[in-house]
């Protein structure tokens, strides 16, 4: 757990960089610190680990006052990751993880043992890339060692300053994958700073919207701050877009899923033409014996003869039960059904209308 007590930064020229501000991360949430430049953002983190002193406030680590604390020695049980990793360029890979383990005075094969198991972690194959130095790695593959490096010693809490900022978006998305992953498998107490909104909604438990001098506009989780924003300045931060970028933090409502017309892939296509007749809908779910989904019977494929199996085309897509609203709009737009076939194990669920998502997104907005 992170708090801060009215936690002030004033420069020496007399301008407020961060405002009294009050927070609290709760142990094994991750909070993401967003707003425009210069707000205070960046400035937030480094009074945390105390490369910057605060003007005034107060500081609390898992309970403890760390304001006044030795800082070499509160560093040791705070993570650090930043935009350009700062890796060591004369020092191999283990070498770079193995930093704050060696400053601790661990002996060779605990360090050994701990380095592999962090590469595993976060997905670098140790006898890979144990000795490569960093310039012979990619940028994704730096920021993992990054991330590995600042897990050394199994800290608490963990300190993000844009880490996948300067990665490409193939990448950058990949790495917001690995790292929710890593998040779920360690646990940790993170604050992550970014000034990628999508990046927050993403990754944020909550999101913390820091305004002009370092005031906190609002602290809540990424569907409140999309769908009911605290003020003028969060609603022009988040955008126009936000009812937009609100599916992606909406899951799929498995109460408004509805059955489609299903058929067996023996059935006949005479059959399929008896059961499709009388309904609105365009096409049918097919599934095998098992009762697992293999595909789509569309209407106009039902002309002649022989079975449903011969017509049946592979679904353009399909969503898992926990999947978000923007998962499944983007999967209705790629299928000429008319609606998305929501899935577990290959067992199909109902199926999710343009009609069900819009009254899912309104239902989570309160309307």
């Amino acid at each position: 757990m992170i708090r801060l007590e009215s936690l002030t930064k004033r420069w020496d020229n007399g301008q407020v960089a961060v405002d009294a501000l009050d927070l609290e991360v709760g142990e094994g949430e991750i909070t993401v610190l967003v707003g425009p430049s210069g707000c205070g953002k960046t400035t937030t983190l480094k009074m945390v680990n105390r490369l910057i002193e605060p003007t005034s406030g107060r500081i609390f680590l898992g309970g403890d006052d760390v304001t006044g604390a030795d800082p070499v020695e509160l560093r040791r049980r705070i993570g650090y990751v930043i935009q350009q990793v700062g890796l060591f360029p004369h020092l191999n890979v283990a070498d770079n993880v193995a930093t704050v383990p060696r400053l601790l005075k661990w002996d060779k094969a605990r360090i050994r043992t701990r380095v592999d198991e962090l590469l595993d972690l976060v997905g670098l194959e140790p006898d890979r890339f144990r000795g490569r130095y960093p310039h012979q790695l990619s940028g994704g593959q730096r920021q993992r060692v990054g991330v590995a490096r600042a897990l050394g010693v199994d800290p608490p809490v963990l300190l993000m300053d844009e880490p996948f900022g300067a990665i490409d978006p193939i990448t950058r998305d990949r790495l917001q994958g690995e790292f929710l992953r890593l998040q779920a498998e360690v646990g940790k107490t993170v604050v992550f700073v970014t000034h990628d909104l999508d990046e927050a909604v993403r990754l944020g438990d909550r999101i913390a919207v820091l305004g002009e001098g370092g005031v906190l506009e609002q602290y809540a989780s990424p569907a409140d701050v999309l769908g009911r924003p605290a003020s003028p300045f969060v609603a022009d931060f988040v955008g126009g877009d936000r009812g937009l970028k609100r599916l992606s933090v909406i899951p799929v409502d498995l109460d408004r899923l509805e059955t489609p017309v299903t058929l067996a892939t023996g059935l006949s296509l005479s059959g399929a033409r008896i059961a499709l007749a009388g309904t609105g809908d365009h096409a049918a779910a097919v599934v095998d014996a098992d009762g697992r989904l293999v595909g789509e019977l569309r209407r106009a494929d039902t002309a002649g003869d022989g079975a449903v199996g011969d017509r049946c085309r592979p679904l353009a897509a399909t969503v898992g039960p926990r999947a978000s609203l923007k998962d499944a709009t983007s999967a209705l737009l790629l299928s000429d059904a008319g609606w998305v076939a929501v899935v577990d194990d290959n067992r199909l669920l109902g199926v999710l209308t343009p009609e069900a998502v819009h009254a899912s997104a309104r239902r989570a907005a309160g309307g």
